[in-house]
């Protein structure tokens, strides 16, 4: 899998801009706030539609225009591949793969794939919980054949529990709809969490093997690396949870939560609301770590979803580091370019890039436009 060619029109502030990677390692270098990051931030939009920035489809849109035009060609198992895309500052989006419209961005995986290092990854080890959920989810929806209806289905009974809860449950009518959204609350919900803990089995290994590669560049300089783990810890059920037992949890949950929720008008119980805690040396990660020893782990998080996503879909994603290197020291920075994955890669800086880092092609970024060399 990789790209071939990319072409904004009004997106972010490029004007017009069109570019070819290499299929190796394309560095992409210029002074801040000429646009590097929007580069690759139109790939990511065509593989995911969404900016892995956060940032709002309006946000992408060029001052003064009404929408913005992003489209890259890719080949994936031998087969070209166009992406179409058209981001409207006001209304829907259009999107289409080989000239036929697309409705669903898992089509857009199919097509194009990619793993984004990006500084904002800090907070999935310093963050809440939210963060470490999505980065579960969307591992899951990259691997797991159910888990992106699963997620859906979900999403959609939590927003009519939810809004039953706040309107009030008054009667005997409402009792009877609410116990269908508990139902399905229920059903959903054990879906999504058995994604989740089989994601957990195939990333544990992985995880731990990147953190322990990351973190043997520090040791020079007297660090030493600790045994780093995940634990999935639902506010739903008491200890770890057996895959088999999570329905009679959310059941027993929903009971216990009945009178707390009719307060609050709010959905206390399902994995919208559960924690995945990473921990260091059995050590809090979140609370306990190094700044460090976070930021290694926030790297090994990103290598291993790669491992297994490659694993899972038989190829490698495309990478997109953007300005990783201007926040590692040294021995963290050639840790990380000895363990890259092997395919494209596109890497955005500001400063010098590590010199044992493969540079096959440089992007230079200008206030008028992208010098290739």
């Amino acid at each position: 899998m990789r790209l071939t060619r990319l072409w904004l029109t009004d997106f972010r502030c490029h004007a017009s801009a069109e570019v070819v990677p290499s299929e190796g390692l394309t560095a992409v270098v210029g002074d801040n706030g000429l646009g590097k990051t929007s580069l690759l931030e139109g790939i990511g939009w065509l593989a995911t539609t969404r900016s892995f920035r956060g940032a709002p489809d309006a946000a992408l849109v060029r001052t003064g225009a009404e929408q913005a035009i992003v489209r890259g060609a890719a080949v994936r198992a031998g087969r070209d591949r166009l992406i179409e895309a058209e981001i409207a500052r006001v209304g829907r989006n259009r999107i289409q793969v080989n000239r036929q419209p697309v409705a669903r961005a898992k089509a857009l995986e199919e097509t194009l794939r990619v793993t984004v290092f990006a500084p904002d990854d800090l907070e999935l080890v310093k963050g809440g919980p939210a963060g470490r959920r999505t980065y579960l989810d969307d591992l899951a929806v990259a691997t797991i054949p159910r888990a992106a209806a699963a997620l859906h289905d979900y999403e959609r009974v939590l927003r009519q529990r939810n809004a039953l809860l706040r309107s009030g449950v008054r009667n005997e009518d409402d009792r009877t709809t609410l116990a269908v959204w508990d139902e399905q609350l229920v059903r959903t919900g054990t879906d999504v969490v058995s994604a989740r803990l089989t994601l957990l089995e195939r990333l544990h290994g992985p995880l731990a093997k990147a953190y322990a590669s990351l973190a043997q560049g520090t040791r020079a300089q007297g660090s030493v690396a600790h045994d780093v783990a995940g634990f999935y810890e639902p506010p739903w059920a008491e200890g770890p949870v057996d895959p088999g037992e999570v329905a009679e949890h959310l059941v027993a949950a929903l009971g216990r939560e009945r009178r707390r929720e009719f307060d609050r008008g709010l959905t206390l119980v399902g994995p919208h609301r559960d924690e995945w805690r990473l921990t260091i040396g059995g050590l809090d990660a979140r609370t306990h770590a190094s700044q460090g020893e976070q930021r290694s782990l926030a790297l090994a998080l990103r290598l291993a979803g790669h491992h297994v996503v490659t694993d899972a879909v038989g190829e490698p994603p495309v990478l997109l580091l953007d300005d990783v290197f201007s926040e590692l020291d040294p021995g963290r920075g050639e840790a990380l370019v000895a363990h890259l994955p092997e395919g494209q890669a596109l890497v955005t800086t500001a400063s010098v890039l590590p010199a044992e880092l493969p540079i096959d092609l440089t992007w230079t970024v200008t206030g008028s436009g992208v010098e290739v060399s």
